[in-house]
């Protein structure tokens, strides 16, 4: 009977043990922003600089919205909203919008479906110097935008061993061509340039992609007798749809900000007839454009840098929206 009492367990004395089975667990959102702390330790110079050098001066360039200033000591001449309705109403301002759509819609399509095809040839590990062929196709980025306008408009040029001459010795062209003083002709030449030169990024975004998706899952396919077609469309685009969605999103808002290659090849030129949203706000900020002189405005800049703003927030909630009524139907037709 004795044995029987000192193995039985028996319960706490003091009280303290029902209380602690009875309290609720920790809050396990705050568990997790203790266990990352470090993360976001390395995160914070990172967001030092992005409220510094982003979202101050955005924030801080919205009082000059509602003045008339050339950026030279104080904004004293308060015109209100008077500098939007100026932008929504400028022709040039549409134009320049509907310039850089067209760019980001020829763009960025052409270019994810090259990065695609590309990052699945380098993703093989039977390809031998895969590396050299990734640093390769990476180069053109870290190449600076405005080097690459320098060096494309003198192989444009009339003058010397250039494009022009190399058609001309085989009897492709009767004449030279003015490759960037025609309209039709400059804004494709901005975009081809533009396909090149950023192709890299989503090259690298989808090598990382592809390479989540497990090994395994590739070889049961092909026990299963899947070809190359089958595979690509059963597994990796399922698989892949996740990271591919972020690349789109990625690749247009980088698309909408092209400026440099514009800049320097063509200035927004001729005849307004390449210019985008960043060189309009910038002629409006400096002053002066191919077509005419003018003082700069830097309220009126600031206005049009805020309005485009707010159209590429729209575009980009619509893009969300889009793919998730795609993503819903997609779910619906498999159940």
């Amino acid at each position: 009977m004795q044995l029987l009492d000192t193995a039985t367990p028996k319960p706490p004395t003091d009280g303290l043990g029902a209380a602690h089975r009875a309290a609720p667990p920790k809050n396990g959102r705050w568990r997790r922003l203790v266990a990352g702390r470090l993360s976001y330790l390395y995160l914070a110079p990172l967001m030092v600089l992005l409220l510094l050098f982003v979202v101050y001066p955005i924030f801080g360039s919205l009082a000059y919205t509602f003045y008339r200033w050339n950026g030279i000591g104080s904004p004293g001449d308060f015109v209100g909203l008077d500098n939007f309705r100026q932008i929504a109403h400028d022709s040039i301002f549409w134009r320049a919008v509907s310039h850089t759509f067209v760019y980001s819609i020829v763009v960025v399509p052409v270019q994810l479906a090259i990065a695609l095809v590309l990052a699945l040839v380098l993703n093989d590990r039977k390809l031998r110097f895969s590396a050299f062929y990734r640093t390769l196709f990476f180069l053109p980025v870290v190449t600076s935008p405005a080097v690459v306008g320098v060096v494309v408009q003198l192989m444009l040029s009339n003058f010397g061993d250039t494009l022009n001459g190399w058609l001309l010795d085989a009897h492709l062209i009767g004449r030279p061509v003015d490759w960037l003083g025609n309209p039709r002709i400059a804004l494709g030449i901005i975009i081809v340039v533009g396909i090149w030169q950023t192709l890299g990024y989503n090259l690298v975004y989808f090598l990382a992609g592809l390479q989540t998706i497990p090994e395994e899952v590739y070889e049961a396919a092909k026990i299963d007798g899947a070809g190359h077609v089958r595979t690509f469309v059963n597994i990796t685009v399922p698989l892949l749809r996740p990271v591919g969605l972020m690349i789109v999103i990625l690749a247009f808002i980088g698309s909408f900000q092209v400026f440099d290659l514009v800049q320097v090849l063509t200035g927004g030129g001729p005849y307004f007839g390449t210019e985008v949203v960043n060189t309009y706000i910038y002629h409006l900020a400096f002053g002066g454009n191919q077509a005419a002189a003018t003082e700069p405005n830097v309220g009126l800049a600031s206005a049009a840098s805020f309005f485009y703003g707010l159209l590429l927030i729209g575009f980009s909630v619509l893009q969300v929206l889009i793919f998730r009524s795609l993503a819903k139907r997609r779910a619906a037709g498999r159940a």
